[in-house]
């Protein structure tokens, strides 16, 4: 289910369930959203982890973060296309924080221009987007504090990777199932793959647009409505939130508002009172005079 929601409210949700010792992690959080994010975290009071698969420029984006005042951010190298990396930074959060409140998934990667829809590297698209972000999230699943409040996961998505944009019906079928498993998501994963390989792809009813980057957010979709059910009255909140066209590298600098503007609808998601925090949804933004609250 897609909800739509403003891009464009700085206003976090009146009820402040969170405090300095709230933990937030965000990762791919050097520049663009990412950054905006950890800055918007920051200024709501939240202690936030930075994390960047280059050492020197996740430092320079924390140490920009402090020189203006925020000392609750601190930096940790991770790379999420790396099980290792991963294996590390988690080993590292338990010793310096031990638990975790809020999760935001943010790193991805993509190869194409705007305009150009051609597959480049989809092995490691897949292998970052999704594979990596499901990854990390399992590794930190235990680590979640779920006694007292809900704790939250809001992985960053793309409408490329709704299911209508498959043309293949037997594909949609299986991921579009309310029983859909782990196993099934890989299987169609490998499927894409595989089809890419020979050739075939196109006509096998892929995505037609950035098709590598589609499959990869629309994997990560359906694992999150899995881990939603997995998780349902758990304590564990699990949802995804496509930014719209924000304006980035990833976009060429193009798009209809800001990565701050995005920011400040993931901070308004993931801070949502416990009351009226949802799972297993779908945000997604458009242009802000077409907004339609539905929270």
């Amino acid at each position: 289910m897609d909800l739509l929601i403003s891009p464009l409210s700085p206003t976090p949700p009146s009820n402040r369930w969170w405090s300095e010792k709230t933990t937030v992690v965000v990762t791919g959080a050097n520049k663009g959203i990412g950054f905006a994010v950890v800055k918007r975290l920051l200024e709501l009071g939240l202690t936030v982890v930075l994390t960047a698969r280059n050492a020197e420029n996740g430092n320079l984006a924390a140490d920009s973060l402090r020189r203006i005042g925020f000392q609750n951010v601190h930096f940790c190298c991770l790379d999420i296309s790396d099980p290792s990396s991963i294996s590390a930074f988690v080993s590292w959060f338990r010793l310096n924080f031990g638990i975790l409140d809020i999760l935001v998934n943010n790193a991805a990667v993509s190869f194409n221009a705007i305009d150009d829809n051609s597959i480049k590297q989809p092995e490691t698209i897949i292998k970052t987007n999704f594979y990596g972000a499901k990854l990390l999230t399992e590794a930190l699943l235990p680590l979640f504090r779920r006694s007292v409040s809900v704790s939250r996961i809001l992985n960053i998505s793309s409408r490329l990777g709704s299911l209508n944009k498959l043309r293949n019906p037997s594909v949609r079928q299986t991921l579009e199932n309310e029983d859909l498993t782990d196993e099934e998501i890989d299987a169609t994963v490998t499927q894409f793959l595989e089809d890419v390989s020979s050739g075939t792809w196109e006509e096998q009813g892929w995505p037609a647009n950035w098709s590598d980057y589609a499959v990869s957010k629309m994997a990560l979709n359906a694992y999150s409505r899995v881990l939603a059910r997995r998780y349902d009255g758990k304590k564990l909140s699990v949802n995804c939130f496509c930014p719209g066209f924000t304006r980035t590298s990833m976009t060429d600098g193009q798009g209809t508002h800001t990565a701050e503007e995005a920011a400040a609808t993931v901070a308004n998601l993931v801070l949502l009172p416990p009351e009226k925090l949802t799972s297993g949804k779908f945000f997604m933004c458009v242009e802000a005079k077409k907004m339609v609250s539905k929270l």
